[in-house]
């Protein structure tokens, strides 16, 4: 049998590639990063064929830093970012525009025009989603609305809609396969979660024809195979999930109540709630984590639009840092923010609040503020935002939640990790491998092609890295009081 697992980890900033072992070892990695297109104010779009582009090239340089051949490849496993949303031709597969990012707020008017019609309960309990524009059915239908030709084409049945996995399984297969798996279906707002079909009926709300959707499919499985001209080899490809929900399950969140967030561009929490989705009265999001041999697994997911992405604003926007990596160093230079707090609701707030027209505040500013109080309010914003997803996560399963286990990029500041901890009085778990996102897609697809045996076979390969403990606790009922003040001024400082 082939020694080895190979994933694709398509994210918001950047294309990485991942090779495995059947240890759940990282073997070699590859990533780049691509353009991030902002054509106006609010909107956020990228550049399909380079996403392409960049996946298929960071995967043959995995191999090759591996030393090892495509035919040493067992499965292929895909995890994507989610909600963005891609148009092509299906004779040509060239996109008919740039892809719509799951960041862009072009669609919040027409949300809110939904929400005043009195719709938002009846799309909540089909699909388990609040009506917001960060979802792909509003995105969707503005490019069938606003690109030339694109809805005629799609009424002929001539344009296909994916995410990004669907896009990426497309190119593999040179356009033989058009399949998405269910956690990505179900981040659609046209995917009734009970029934696991797209809804007639919301399909004809949102005017998007059924013959651009494509077929729906367990998350581990085999789909097809790479033609001969990708990687000179036809490999499986057999794992598909979100995101979110990949790394919920490489983090071995498989039992009911178990709970990760994950710190990357943005932040997201996810509860496995078992096999029966409950709706959230919390503003949380009721999805779907997978379906494996049959079986649904749902969870409740909080999502914060900007997590790390706020580092990368000090770097890029402010120029205060020249790299993330100095962000930790930099904040360390003061004992506290001195009173400064800063929300990046650089794209309106996500979870709890929901306000697409909230908009980036920082309050608390003095002659002696300096970078360094910056830089740290910054870094606390990723952990206040994580607290409120948090608490209301609590309070729509009805438990509090003894651990929560972290991955992503910024779990390597341990600053961060420690005020995560002392702000939620829990126990905050940092696994040795913290690229989860990617080992789940492996694990989803290996399990697929019998490369793992079982859940079992994985299970014990998960390991704890460090654990952060509570301490520091006694000012953090103030601080937390400074915070809903700052997020009160941050949603009076509408983008309207």
């Amino acid at each position: 049998m082939s020694k080895y697992i190979l994933s694709f980890d398509q994210g918001t900033t950047s294309s990485r590639a991942i090779v495995f072992n059947r240890e759940g070892t990282i073997i070699s990695i590859a990533q780049k990063e691509f353009e991030q297109i902002y054509p106006q104010p609010g909107w956020v779009e990228h550049n399909a064929a380079e996403i392409w582009s960049t996946q298929v090239s960071v995967a043959a340089e995995a191999i090759i830093k591996a030393g090892i051949t495509p035919t040493d490849i067992a499965a292929i496993g895909i995890t994507n970012q989610r909600e963005t949303t891609i148009l092509w031709d299906r004779k040509t597969g060239e996109p008919l525009h740039n892809a719509i990012v799951w960041q862009d707020r072009r669609t919040s008017a027409y949300c809110d025009e939904l929400k005043a019609k009195g719709l938002a309960k009846n799309i909540q309990e089909k699909t388990g989603l609040i009506v917001d524009a960060y979802f792909s059915a509003t995105k969707i239908k503005w490019m069938l609305d606003n690109v030339p030709w694109a809805r005629e084409k799609a009424l002929a049945g001539e344009i296909a809609f994916g995410t990004v996995d669907s896009w990426l399984i497309w190119k593999l297969t040179d356009g033989r396969v058009h399949v998405t798996d269910v956690s990505n279906a179900s981040r659609t707002m046209i995917y009734n979660i009970h029934s696991l079909e797209w809804d007639q009926d919301l399909m004809d709300l949102f005017d998007i024809p059924a013959a651009i959707l494509p077929e729906v499919k367990s998350s581990s499985e085999v789909y097809g195979e790479t033609t001969g001209n990708v990687f000179a080899a036809k490999i499986a490809i057999a794992g598909i999930a979100g995101d979110q929900q990949a790394a919920l399950f490489g983090q071995m969140c498989t039992e009911v109540g178990m709970v990760k967030n994950t710190y990357g561009t943005g932040c997201f929490m996810l509860m496995n709630i078992g096999d029966k989705p409950i709706v959230s009265q919390n503003n949380l999001v009721t999805t779907i984590a997978w379906k494996i041999n049959g079986k649904v697994q749902y969870a409740l997911e909080g999502s914060i639009f900007i997590g790390g992405a706020v580092v990368q604003w000090l770097r890029d926007g402010l120029g205060i840092i020249s790299s993330s990596a100095e962000v930790e160093a930099l904040a360390q230079k003061v004992p506290d923010t001195g009173g400064v707090y800063l929300v990046p609701a650089f794209a309106g707030l996500g979870a709890p609040h929901w306000d697409q027209d909230a908009r980036g505040t920082i309050t608390g500013i003095t002659r002696g503020t300096n970078a360094a109080h910056i830089a740290r309010a910054a870094v606390e914003s990723i952990a206040f935002q994580t607290m409120e997803v948090l608490k209301a996560m609590e309070a729509d399963s009805g438990h509090r939640i003894k651990e929560l286990r972290v991955d992503g990029g910024a779990t390597a500041n341990d600053m961060l990790m420690q005020f995560q901890a002392d702000l939620l009085d829990t126990t905050v778990i940092r696994p040795k491998v913290t690229e989860v996102t990617a080992l789940g897609a492996a694990y989803l697809a290996g399990l697929a092609v019998g490369y793992w045996s079982s859940m079992d076979d994985i299970s014990g390969q998960w390991q704890i890295d460090k654990n952060f403990n509570a301490g520091h606790t006694d000012d953090i009922a103030e601080r937390i009081n400074g915070w809903n003040r700052a997020v009160g001024a941050a949603k009076a400082c509408t983008g309207k």
